[in-house]
Parts: C-alpha cells; sequence; structure tokens
C-alpha cells in the first residue's frame, strides 16, 4: 500500500507538472509595478510562470490582432481590448472590468510651476501626455481638455509621449513643464510633484478591463491569470498602489473618449523619453521594455 501510494502521488506530480505552462501577459505600462510584484504569487498558487510585455495598450491590441501570441491582456481601456474582442480573439466569458485610476498633472519635483486647473495648461510652453490620438491615458487626458474647453490651445503645446510612463519620465527629467498622467504613476515617483488631481466628475469614465486570450500558447494559464487578478490578495495589491475598483469609475460621458488620427494633437512630434516599446520579459515575472515583436 505504502508504494501504491508513492506511486499515485508521483503521477499527480507528473501531470501537475505538465499542466504547468509559461504564460504571456500582454498589459498596460501603468500597471508595471503591480504586476511585476504579483508574479510571484501567482506562479505559486497556479505552478505556471509567466513574463510581461509592458506598454501602451494600443500598441499590445495592434500586436495581438497581428498575430502576437499573448494568453491575456490587461488593457488601460476598453476600446483597446474591444478592438481584440471584435478580431474574435477573447475566451468566452473570460473579459472583467479590473480597475480604474485618476488623472493628475505633474511637475518637476523643484519646479514652481502651479496649476489650479485645466486653464493653466495654457501658459506652460510644453505639456506632456501619453500619445492622445491613440494611447488611453493621453485619450483620457484629452477628453478631460475637451470637456473643459481648452483643448484647442492647449494642443499647440502639447509633446506626445509613446505611453505614460515615457510622460513621467519626460517630466522626471524636466523636458517638460507639465505632464498629465495617472495617479498611480505618479505615486511611484520621487522627482515630481502632483500640483493638481482632476476631479471625478470633469475626467472620463477610466475603465481596466482585461481578458483571456485565444491565440496564445498557454490559454488555460492566461485564463488562469485574469482569474487571479479578481482575488483578494491581487487587489489588495492594486489598492495598495493606489488603484481603484472598476466599479468605482464614475458614470459620466465618455464623449471625446476615443482615438484621432496621428498627429491630430497639434504639438511636436513623439516624445519616447528613453522608453522603447514592449516585448515579453526574459525571465519570469520581470517585465522588460525593448522592440516589439
Amino acid at each position: 500500500m505504502r508504494h501504491a501510494g508513492w506511486a499515485l502521488l508521483l503521477a499527480w506530480v507528473s501531470v501537475s507538472a505538465a499542466r504547468a505552462e509559461e504564460v504571456l501577459v500582454f498589459a498596460a505600462a501603468s500597471t508595471t509595478d503591480a504586476l511585476q510584484v504579483l508574479a510571484p504569487a501567482f506562479q505559486q498558487v497556479s505552478g505556471h510562470r509567466v513574463r510581461f510585455a509592458f506598454g501602451a495598450s494600443s500598441d499590445l491590441a495592434r500586436q495581438v490582432v497581428a498575430g502576437a501570441p499573448a494568453d491575456a491582456f490587461l488593457s488601460a481601456d476598453e476600446a483597446k481590448l474591444d478592438v481584440v474582442d471584435r478580431a474574435g480573439l477573447v475566451q468566452a466569458g473570460s473579459r472583467v472590468d479590473l480597475l480604474s485610476n485618476r488623472l493628475v498633472v505633474v511637475v518637476p519635483v523643484k519646479s514652481a510651476v502651479k496649476v489650479a486647473g485645466p486653464a493653466d495648461l495654457k501658459g506652460l510652453k510644453r505639456v506632456v501626455l501619453a500619445e492622445p490620438a491613440a494611447v488611453p491615458a493621453g485619450v483620457y487626458a484629452k477628453a478631460w481638455l475637451t470637456k473643459a474647453g481648452v483643448w484647442a490651445e492647449v494642443a499647440p503645446r502639447v509633446v506626445p509621449a509613446v505611453d505614460v510612463r515615457a510622460a513621467l519620465a519626460a517630466v522626471e527629467a524636466g523636458r517638460a513643464d507639465a505632464g498629465v498622467v495617472y495617479a498611480t504613476d505618479a505615486a511611484q515617483s520621487k522627482k515630481v510633484r502632483v500640483v493638481f488631481t482632476v476631479p471625478e466628475g470633469d475626467a472620463p469614465r477610466i475603465v481596466y478591463p482585461a481578458a483571456a486570450l485565444t491565440q496564445g500558447k498557454a490559454p488555460e494559464g492566461g485564463l488562469a491569470f485574469v482569474r487571479f487578478l479578481q482575488t483578494e490578495e491581487a487587489r489588495k495589491e492594486f489598492r495598495r498602489l493606489g488603484f481603484l475598483d472598476a466599479s468605482t469609475a464614475n458614470a459620466a460621458s465618455d464623449a471625446g473618449v476615443t482615438g484621432t488620427e496621428p498627429g491630430s494633437s497639434g504639438g511636436p512630434g513623439p516624445l519616447d523619453a528613453g522608453m522603447p516599446r514592449a516585448v515579453p520579459a526574459s525571465k519570469s515575472g520581470a517585465g522588460t521594455r525593448k522592440d516589439a515583436p
């Protein structure tokens, strides 16, 4: 009986090992810190390894539709996941609205610039946003400024960045007078200070949806990851970093929260801010940013 018991245990371990997969997750740049912290916990509870590709949700969505073998996608807005969904690449029943966020205006930590509202951005020389024609953080920022009636005057001062982390980096380096980023990104930096928080009623509805995808190499692992993101352990980490639950997202009109044609910002050309595009990390849970596949 003892030998039989060991045989059954070894068989179970072998089957479990065989089912363990390496899960490739595409995720919005603003979720980098949270997901890297959560990666070991996911691996421990699921047995799956995880790699991340962090970047602008617009770029990641295009890569998925073009055939990139992602197993799960955490987008910074609904529209980008909608593109993937319409292409038939989302596992049925796996999509969930997960998180929300806030927009803030940041300046270099030693800057004397004061911003009491959107109109004050008109008096600045350079205002950096994630690309307002496509990248969620920039699209949200443009929608806010449009609703406030100042976009036409701020647009010539806008310097678009490849994603929200690049926008933050530009302000940190003093290459812009101010930037509009997520509150969660600003909270991770000691080189900027928040000078204005966009009131909830003035901001567009910010939602981060997640879904498991169909064309990756580990679809079951992708589904397991999306389920893990909904656990209390994962939500606790997101809350610690300042994210809000999607259920708290305001119900304000989303008018203007759609991408426009590239170059419509009216400002200078794209600002990379030293933040290259994303590909999967080379090690489990360690996200890197290199040229996208």
